[in-house]
């Protein structure tokens, strides 16, 4: 597997050791990062992860000591290390070497990881609604991309699987659809793209928001609402919209048989052009 990382100023092609069991960070799962996409040497919309990863840091109380823009250099300076001809997955992160009980001063630091992860098929497969909720804003620390958000996601994926599914669909606190344990929610009715609008209990992804414009530019309608679970059981089609498989379809939900859809081709189709687009424009600028 081809691989990168950048740690304390030095590029290395083997995993750092970063952390200990006194660290605030091994212990209280406290760290941040965030997932970006390199394909076949596109990297769409890398300065919105950089500047995210930095949101995520502040959120957590840690003191990040790059800015977005330092990131995103270091970002595409790995990915120019690596062959061009393949899909990576890229991961700034965050964390504290603080060992009290939280993060103080300028005990934060900075890793990135860039490693070989080819794109997943267009189908990601079933789902099923799960028993587990996202946490409430006053809960969690919801409007970060930490770790400490993912166990229960993790849990969800679990029962999931012993159910004989591939995806679990989480709801609210309020009991209204959220998001899938690691990926964000369309479904479609009567040719309208339908997705949760952001109420601060799930991330709105970025790969979510800029389908949200590719749609509205093709003319597609576009919903930010409020679904129930009655909604999806109902839905013509459902996708899975997120950063490391992009735009995926739902064959099954629960009991239902789907297929994958005209929206959901034209959403893929469109976000693929956006990718060119991507790499094309990186290409006039170098």
């Amino acid at each position: 597997m081809k691989q990168i990382f950048w740690y304390r100023g030095e590029w290395l092609s083997n995993e750092p050791m970063l952390s200990g069991p006194l660290q605030i960070s091994f212990w209280s799962a406290s760290t941040v990062f965030d997932g970006a996409r390199a394909i076949r040497g596109a990297l769409p919309d890398i300065d919105l992860h950089c500047q995210r990863v930095v949101r995520s840091a502040k959120a957590m109380l840690l003191s990040p000591g790059l800015e977005p823009a330092e990131i995103e250099a270091l970002c595409r300076e790995a990915v120019r290390r690596l062959p061009q001809d393949l899909d990576y997955y890229i991961r700034p992160m965050f964390f504290s070497t603080n060992q009290g009980v939280a993060p103080e001063g300028d005990d934060t630091e900075f890793v990135l990881a860039v490693f070989e992860a080819p794109l997943p098929d267009a189908v990601a497969g079933s789902a099923c609604l799960s028993s587990f909720r996202r946490c409430a804003t006053d809960q969690a620390p919801t409007d970060a991309k930490t770790g400490s958000l993912y166990p229960n996601g993790q849990r969800a994926l679990k029962e999931a699987k012993e159910r004989g599914f591939d995806l679990p669909l989480l709801l609210d606190p309020n009991g209204n659809v959220a998001e899938f344990s690691v990926a964000n929610i369309w479904i479609v009715k009567d040719g309208v793209a339908r997705t949760p609008a952001a109420n601060g209990t799930f991330l709105s992804g970025i790969t979510r928001r800029r389908l949200i414009g590719l749609l509205r530019e093709d003319g597609i309608p576009v919903e930010e609402v409020t679904l129930t679970a009655a909604d999806v059981h109902a839905a013509d089609e459902i996708i899975v919209c997120g950063n490391f498989g992009k735009i995926q379809a739902i064959n099954r939900f629960e009991d239902r048989a789907l297929t994958p859809g005209p929206v959901f081709e034209r959403a893929r189709q469109l976000y693929m052009g956006f990718v060119d687009g991507t790499r094309a424009s990186q290409a006039a600028a170098e």
